[in-house]
Order: C-alpha cells, then structure tokens, then sequence
C-alpha cells in the first residue's frame, strides 16, 4: 500500500513512500516516488534524537557528503522536513548489504579484494575532503548486481577536527561494535585509521563468513577488541599469506601500528591482484617522521556514552574474565553499577546476567558497604533463581543481599525494590507490595521499584491499578520494551487479546533482540485461533535467539494442530540446555501431554509427568493459595492416575479463583481422565462461558469422547445462542 508523507513531513508531499527498505542506528529507510522529478528515491527519515543533539552540524555535514563525487558514495539530494522530523532524500540502490550476501558463507579472495578496493578507493576521496564516515560494517555497504559497492549513510558523517575533544556516541549494538576501531572505545575522536580499522574487519567476515567474536557480545565484544591482537584471529587454511597480512595490517590494535591510511590499502590491493609479491604495509607510526600526531587522549576521560564509561575496570585487566583489579586507579563505582544495572535490565540473556554478578561482586570486594551493589546483586540472583535452576540457593543468595542492602541504606529505593522482587519469588505477594510501594515512595520514578509493584498488583489481581501504573511508567519511559511486555502479560492475564497483542508488537518494535515479546505475542495469536502467524512470530523470534519458551510456545502450536511428533521434538528442546530449561516444571508437563499420543512412548510421558510433579510439590508448598498451581496439580496427579489427589487439588483451585476460564478447563481435563464426565461437562461449560477459546477445547485429544457426548453438544449449542 502506497502512502504519503505529506502528512509527516513538511514540505515532502510530492514523495510516494513505497516500502520500508531496512532500518539502523540513524533511522529508517524507505523506497519513495519522487513524482515532481519522476525518480525512485530512498528517504531516510532521520531519529528524533539525532535532531536533538546535533542540529547545527546536520546540515553542514551533508552538505559536505553531498559534495563527494566518487561513484561509491550514494548520492544525497536533500535535507527536508522541520525541526521535529527530518529526512535525507538520496539516491536510490538497488541490490543486497554486504550483511545480507555474507549469510551465504565466506566469498572468494579475489571478490573480496575488488570489494576492498572499490571502498577504499572511495574513502581516499572522503578522507581528502576531511570527511570520515564512523560507521562502516557491512551493513551499510549496498553491493549492486554489477559488482559496484556502494557506501550508505555517509550523510552522517562527521568532518576531521584534530583538535576535537568531544566523543562519538555510536548506536550502541553488536552490529556497530563489532568494527569500532579500539581507540574509539577508549574515548579517542574519530580518524581515517577508524575506518581503517573498520573495513579491515568487515575484511575479515567476509573472508571467513563471520566476524571476529562472532560468540560475544555487549561489554565482552568491546572488551575482546580492545585487548586482542588481529594477529590471533584464525583464518581459513587456503587464504593467501598476503591477505592475511593485509587484514591484520588494518587491524591493528594500536593506531601507530595500523596502515595509515586508505590510501595505503588500495595501494596494498593493487599489489595482491597484481601479483607482483607481497605488498609494503607501512604502519602509521613509520609513515610520518613525528610518528602520531596530536596529544593522546586519557583512557577514560572521556569515554563514547555508556559503553566506554561501563568499561572502566575491564580496561585494565588482562583478561575478560577478570577485569577489575583493587588497585585500578581509573575504577568507578558509579560507571561499574550502571553497567551492572544496564545488563539486569537485559537479564533474559544468562550472559547479562553473569556480568552483572561480577560487576556488582567486583563493586562490594572494593566496598563491602555499597549498599546499591548489595541490590544490584540481589536482583541478580533472583532472576538467577528464574531463568535456571528455580531452586531456593538463588533465591536464599537475593534475599540476603536484599536484607544487606537495607540495612546498609534504609534510605535507599533499590534495596526496597530488590527485596520487593524477591518476595514476589517467594510468592509473598502482599509484602512484595508493600515493599514495592516503600521503594516508590523513596523514589517515584525508579525503574526498578514500577517493575516490583507492577508485578505484586499483577499477582494480586489488581488489575486496573496495574494498568493505571503501566501506563504512568509508559510516559515516563516511552522508549522501554520491558513495560510493554508487562502490559501485554496484564492484559492477557484478563483475556484482553486485541490490546494485549498490540502491546508485544509494540515491545518488538523498541526492542527486536528481545525474545520474549515474541514468545508472548505467539501465544495471543494462539489463543486467537491465528496459527499461521503465530509460527511465523515464533520463527522470527528463533532466529534472533533460540529459548526454552520460543520451544514452548512452538510445542503448543503444533500440538493445537495436531503434529503431535513435531511438538514432542519442540518440547524435548525446552527442557534440553543449553537453549532450555530442565527445571521448569511447566516443560516437563508439556513434553508428558505430547508423548502420551505418540505410540510407544507412553513410558516417557509419565517419567515426564513425574518430573513436572516432583519440581511443583516444593512451590506449591511455599504458596499453597496460588490457583493455577492448585490446578496444575490436580491435573498431573489425574495424568499419573493419583486420583484422591487430583480431586482434591481441582476443587481447591477452583474455590480459591472461581471466574478464571484457566482453572475451570484443567479442571474439566483432569475430571474427564478420572471418568467424571458429568463433573467434566459441567466445568467445561464454565471454562467456555468464561472465554476458553472453542477452538483449543476442539484441539485438546483427551476431550475427544466428551466432544461426542450428546449433552456437550447441547451445551455448545445453548451458549451460543
């Protein structure tokens, strides 16, 4: 569908936007119909906060970008828009990112030397007219059908000023840190020898078909570039000697190390595709006879946002494992807890999680009385205890940090928040609350105290305050993912599909690489019969990375429609390391409802249904009042044919929480394995007045004989007039 901009941009109604071609650090990218000139143009509607912090130098520096001549640039036409909106209008390319064609696998030497060539060829042109680009990577080079490369987003650029003392602050993701340039991570201006440094690297992938650290990412991938020698990177056994030595000459660690120019690497190339033997690789440091120039910059004292402040203590390490040491004198508490909070804020990754139970350990061996590390850590262990193991050792660890935490600062509002998270583990909702609420009071606006009460109402099944509060914290932080997934989880919670889908869509959009909008959004559309899309969510979910609850939720998709074997094979990767989680007990159930209808594995799906039963016995101890325990309960104990127990455990399940559709379906299962089909009839036909959708009730094999019962007819029939 076309649609135009006039609307959104001032001064833009004559482009036709025709489709979104990719988005990055700057914006978004769109292929547009200029109708006034009668073209096919990109637009790149530019990031409000780019206009922000930079609205001076943005038009100069197009200007600037537009100036260059080479044929690998792609053109700019314009700057337009307001100061709210801005767009670059430039020339359309067609073809496919160096990203793209490299997931084919690693490319020829000799491919890979023209593309080599025809960058570095381009930059010498850049670079001459005092222009960098700062952001070369493969995504930001197109390559045309013919051959041509061509070099995106150089309207950002930024112009050399050897006397700048200001940093660059990049997009801060893998796919910018990967080729940042050591230097710059150590608070250093851009140079033509950062861009050296960065197609050197994007040299590298190509050649071997991934980039160096390709299994880190964050701190470590930053860290990893900055202590590393190129002279350790492994390449393939067949790549020539002379390339080899060409990438490692252009990523160098040190910049005086490193060739000196582009110029120097095209000069480089020509010899390689000559023949003519191995070509000079003069380092920076020999090419001028006053070796660096300029005053070096402090490690530190700058620093690029908050990377390289998070970064303090690994700089002076020897290892990436250990990067803090007593006597680092460039050490910052501040900058090592928010690194420690930022990674708890990414907590669905294990690795983020073990950064930041070092960084906050590090923290409190320098100071055992910081009382915010003490929180930190305890939060910490607590989704410790969550995404593995769902023991108390976790748990018992966060609780005692909590307790630390307040008795060093009864003042502070993130102790109240890590203990309020903690009970919220325990199942202790009301004292959660109350925690929740001590925190808030302390402070209004903390992050982490709105996600403890949000989560203590939600349990309590307070819903409207939850949603007043979710969306009170929305305004606050409109650009968090995390508060869109709590609002999406409180609206499901009511069988409020629509919005409760829009929400995880929109979480997906602030934040792509978080896999639990996905796995979430899947199952909304589960539960509105909308299959198809929803294992096509679950796959864009797999893709970005592979969990136990992505497995989950593709089990109960192909369980729905009945491929029973594929859904076992799902469910088997659940509770399967390194992607799963054999300590969940929800897992173990799911992977014993699947193997029952699979012939000859009947013996598998009750060790299965044990194991489910051995690890809830513990939780539901701790909270005996949780309805959907209770009737989780009472429906493997009907699986396992422990009959006393599973009555009793359905009747208290349904007392405790008598409106929710959940409890009365398990309810409805559980009486129908035990053959009390009139009990089964009669909570079925609650679980549907309530909202259970038909279509899964349809699905479920157990219920087959009760489907035919002529009285489930009846009773279908009635509900729906």
């Amino acid at each position: 569908m076309e649609r135009n901009l006039q609307d959104e941009e001032q001064g833009t109604g004559h482009y036709q936007v025709k489709r979104l071609l990719g988005e990055g650090g700057f914006g978004q990218v769109y292929e547009a119909w200029d109708s006034r000139l009668q073209r096919i143009i990109a637009i790149k509607r530019l990031k409000p906060q780019l206009l922000s912090s930079r609205p001076d130098n943005l038009l100069d520096e197009a200007r600037l970008a537009a100036s260059l001549r080479h044929p690998g640039f792609v053109r700019i036409f314009s700057i337009e828009g307001d100061a709210a909106q801005q767009s670059i209008i430039m020339e359309f390319v067609d073809g496919c990112t160096l990203r793209e064609a490299g997931k084919r696998g690693p490319m020829p030497e000799a491919q890979v030397l023209d593309i080599v060539a025809q960058v570095a060829d381009a930059m010498c042109e850049a670079h001459a007219a005092k222009l960098i680009h700062g952001d070369i990577k493969p995504a930001n080079l197109m390559l045309e059908p013919g051959g041509q490369v061509r070099i995106m987003d150089f309207g950002l650029a930024r112009k050399i000023d050897p006397q700048a003392t200001e940093s660059v602050v990049f997009d801060q993701t893998e796919g910018t840190i990967a080729y940042l340039a050591p230097e710059l991570m150590m608070g250093s201006t851009l140079s033509p020898q950062s861009d050296v440094y960065a197609l050197g690297v994007v040299m590298y992938e190509l050649l071997s078909g991934t980039r160096p650290f390709s299994h880190l990412s964050g701190l470590a991938l930053a860290a990893a570039h900055i202590q590393s020698s190129s002279n350790l990177w492994p390449f393939a056994p067949d790549t020539s000697p002379g390339v080899t030595a060409l990438v490692r000459a252009m990523t160098a660690r040190q910049p005086e190390d490193r060739l000196a120019s582009m110029e120097a690497v095209r000069e480089a190339v020509r010899s390689l595709r000559a023949g003519t033997g191995a070509p000079a690789l003069t380092p920076a440091a020999a090419a001028s006879e006053k070796g660096p120039s300029g005053k070096k910059k402090a490690a530190l004292a700058i620093g690029i946002g908050t990377l390289v402040v998070a970064l303090g203590g690994l700089l002076a390490s020897g290892h990436l494992g250990q990067w803090y040491t007593h006597n680092d004198p460039f050490f910052s508490e501040a900058a090592a807890m928010e690194s420690g909070l930022t990674a708890l804020k990414t907590f669905e990754r294990r690795e983020r999680l073990d950064v930041a139970i070092r960084t906050f350990s590090h923290i409190l061996e320098r100071n055992p009385k910081h009382a915010a590390a003490a929180a930190g850590l305890s939060f910490a262990y607590c989704f410790k205890q969550t995404s593995e193991r769902r023991d108390d050792t976790w748990l018992k660890r966060a609780d005692a940090s909590a307790q630390l935490a307040i008795s060093l600062n009864d003042q502070l509002a993130l102790g109240y928040a890590a203990q309020s998270t903690v009970r919220a583990s325990q199942r202790r909702a009301p004292e959660a609350l109350m925690l929740a609420d001590q925190a808030l009071r302390l402070d209004p606006l903390n992050w982490f105290g709105l996600v403890a009460k949000t989560n203590a109402l939600t349990r309590l099944r307070r819903f409207a305050e939850a949603e007043q509060l979710l969306l009170q914290a929305i305004k606050r932080y409109s650009g968090d993912h995390v508060f869109y997934d709590l609002l999406g989880t409180l609206y499901f919670d009511q069988g409020r599909l629509k919005p409760a889908e829009q929400a995880f869509r929109h979480s997906i959009k602030l934040e792509p690489d978080s896999v639990s909008a996905y796995s979430n959004l899947s199952l909304v559309l589960q539960r509105q019969n909308r299959l198809d899309e929803s294992l096509q969510v679950l796959q864009q979910g797999l893709q970005v990375r592979a969990t136990g609850p992505l497995y989950t939720n593709l089990g109960n998709a192909l369980f729905t429609r009945g491929d029973y074997v594929g859904a076992a094979e799902a469910f088997e990767r659940a509770v399967s390391p390194p992607f799963g989680n054999n300590y969940d007990y929800l897992h173990w159930a799911n992977l014993g409802d699947t193997l029952r209808w699979i012939p000859g594995r009947e013996d598998d799906a009750r060790k299965a249904y044990q194991q489910a039963l051995g690890m809830l016995k513990p939780i539901l101890a701790s909270a005996p009042g949780e309805p959907t325990l209770q009737s989780r309960m009472g429906l493997y104990r009907a699986r396992l044919g422990e009959r006393a127990g599973a009555i009793e455990h359905t009747r208290r399940a349904i007392e405790i929480l008598p409106d929710d559709p959940n409890v009365h379906f398990r309810a409805a299962m559980a009486y129908e394995l035990l053959g009390e089909r009139d009990l089964a009839l009669s909570e079925l036909t609650h679980a549907r007045a309530k909202g259970y959708p038909n279509h899964l009730i349809s699905a479920e094999p157990d219920l087959i004989e009760l489907r035919r019962d002529p009285r489930y007819f009846y009773s279908t029939t009635e509900s729906d007039k």
